[in-house]
């Protein structure tokens, strides 16, 4: 039995639901997702910062009529993503966010960059969820899309 990674999961479950574009800033709890990409058709644009990513990311979901999908870090680039949330939240533009987080043995210790993603977004999406399994991501990442 081949044990699949966290990183190479989501890759792979954005594939499948037909993601051709990540807006994204890579940064430290977000880096284990980026190394599959290179093996990806997924195109990666880089930003300069997290809030440019989330609004181009709305930019690509008003142009195409495909949800835009965003990708950040933990901590204050999560933070940095809620202006866009908010802002395709309220005009009903399909946004994807992910965010990185701590390790789940750190959340709740005040770890470097560890923020309460979950809490501070809660308003202003229609679904969030912290994954701690990877085994989790496939149908996480299908319930965000649909």
């Amino acid at each position: 039995m081949t044990t699949t990674n966290g990183g190479a999961a989501l890759i792979k479950a954005l594939e499948l639901e037909g993601v051709d574009t990540i807006f994204g800033l890579p940064g430290g709890a977000i880096l284990p997702v980026y190394d599959p990409i290179l093996d990806s058709p997924i195109r990666h644009v880089l930003v300069r910062h997290e809030q440019g990513a989330g609004h181009m990311a709305e930019g690509y979901a008003l142009s195409t009529g495909r949800p835009g999908v965003a990708m950040v870090t933990s901590g204050p680039a999560a933070t940095n993503i809620v202006t866009p949330l908010c802002n395709a939240y309220m005009d009903s533009t399909p946004l994807v966010v992910i965010t990185g987080q701590v390790g789940t043995p750190a959340i709740g210790t005040d770890a470097f960059q560890e923020c309460d993603t979950v809490g501070i977004t809660r308003s202003v999406t229609k679904h969030n969820e912290l994954v701690t399994r990877a085994a989790d991501i496939p149908m996480v990442i299908r319930q965000a899309f649909h």
